[in-house]
């Protein structure tokens, strides 16, 4: 049963939204995020990251970066950037990329929710990740990056989106990357009524993107429950900004590897000891694009080589049988001597939006051998959720990003 709220909803006035409309603050460096502040002062970034706002020597977790996160945003409510709707409302947004659509309901997710493990999650989080959001969100008083969550589609929820989105959008903006963003308001009582009756029958929800965030919005509600000892559960502060997507809509694309060195082999020996598990077929300087399970691509050398994993390397288990275990437990660790992948600095990730053509880049500079891999599925996912496994890192990359900056959920 899960509890997906209604909220009053702080966001950019439409002049301003394509604007305001920032990716998540994780997928810049430091220098990339000054870059795109300084091109565009009405970026959100200049909120979610805050240190841009300062000179480069600024420690960027100064408690005056997150007092200047706080300030901006009061600033941009203040002179009608952002605009506050006085009703409950839940929104569609809608993201479409080449040609390929993924509609979403904004709302609230419960934290309860999230410690009773109804709001299910595939990954570990680290603590030293978690700590600047969660002074962020504490500081500001808001949550400003929706959490992405993935649910089983359900027909009843499709059929209220579909009739809504039949209308005009409150947004409607395409993004320099190419992403057309468009986004419905639904207040009516009758149909915010309709969609969270709807999602109480939804058995459970899945965090696709976002862990971080999530367990940073959590913790500032532990802290504020226990600042507040007779809090009652309706309290802003026990929700969290969320878009929750139906299962059938969306697309994982591949998350590739780049390893720094051979583990002390030549090419050709390396080869001979993949041929122990995997079936090897060189392509030449044709790409290799996995279109199955098992099957890999390696480029090493100024060529490209097919792999496919020997069935016995293959598993039932949830965890075992991605590709990513594979390749990490058959190849990577037993070959190259990857240990941990979250700890090596001898392996990279490069998400799947950067194309083969990346891996061949980064292996003319400082990689010397790359393996494209086949996407982890949305079931899969879901199947390690259920099964309260944790996925490999890096094991899924999805596209297109949700914006931050046009949802804001204050915590009071």
């Amino acid at each position: 049963m899960a509890i997906v709220k209604p909220f009053q909803c702080v966001r950019p006035n439409k002049e301003d939204a394509h604007l305001v409309a920032a990716l998540p603050y994780d997928v810049y460096s430091r220098k990339e995020a000054v870059e795109v502040t300084k091109e565009n002062p009405k970026s959100f970034l200049n909120i979610d990251r805050p240190e841009t706002q300062f000179s480069p020597e600024t420690d960027m977790y100064d408690e005056k970066v997150y007092q200047k996160a706080k300030e901006m945003l009061q600033q941009w409510i203040a002179d009608g950037t952002f605009v506050k709707d006085g009703r409950n409302a839940y929104y569609i947004y809608e993201l479409t990329m080449a040609g390929r659509s993924q509609t979403g309901i904004v709302a609230c997710s419960s934290v309860d929710d999230y410690e009773k493990s109804i709001i299910k999650k595939h990954e570990k989080t680290r603590e030293e990740k978690e700590i600047d959001r969660i002074r962020h969100v504490d500081t500001t008083n808001a949550q400003t990056g929706p959490i992405f969550l993935a649910y089983r589609s359900s027909e009843i929820i499709n059929g209220i989106v579909a009739e809504k989105t039949a209308g005009e959008p409150l947004y409607d903006f395409t993004s320099e990357d190419g992403i057309r963003h468009c986004v419905w308001e639904v207040a009516d009582q009758e149909d915010t009524a309709a969609i969270e009756k709807a999602f109480a029958d939804v058995p459970a929800t899945y965090i696709a993107d976002g862990h971080h965030r999530a367990a940073s919005a959590v913790k500032v509600a532990q802290k504020r429950r226990s600042e507040n000892p007779e809090y009652t559960g309706d309290e802003d502060f026990n929700y969290f900004l969320s878009v929750l997507f139906p299962d059938d809509q969306l697309m994982i694309m591949p998350y590739n590897r780049v390893v720094k060195d051979l583990n002390g082999m030549t090419e050709e020996e390396l080869l001979e000891k993949i041929k122990g598990s995997f079936a090897v077929e060189c392509m030449g300087e044709r790409a290799c694009t996995p279109m199955e399970k098992g099957t890999f691509g390696m480029y090493l050398g100024g060529n490209w080589y097919a792999l496919k994993a020997d069935d016995s390397l293959k598993s039932e288990d949830p965890v075992k049988g991605l590709d990513v275990s594979i390749l990490q437990d058959h190849l990577l660790a037993p070959v190259l001597g990857i240990g941990d992948p979250r700890v090596d600095v001898r392996i990279d990730f490069i998400g799947g939006i950067r194309g083969l053509k990346e891996l061949e880049k980064r292996c003319s500079e400082d990689m010397k051998v790359a393996f494209s891999m086949y996407p982890t599925s949305i079931g899969e996912l879901f199947d390690v959720a259920d099964a309260n496994l944790l996925m490999p890192p890096k094991s899924t990359w999805f596209e297109p990003k949700l914006r931050s900056g046009l949802f804001i959920h204050l915590l009071d």
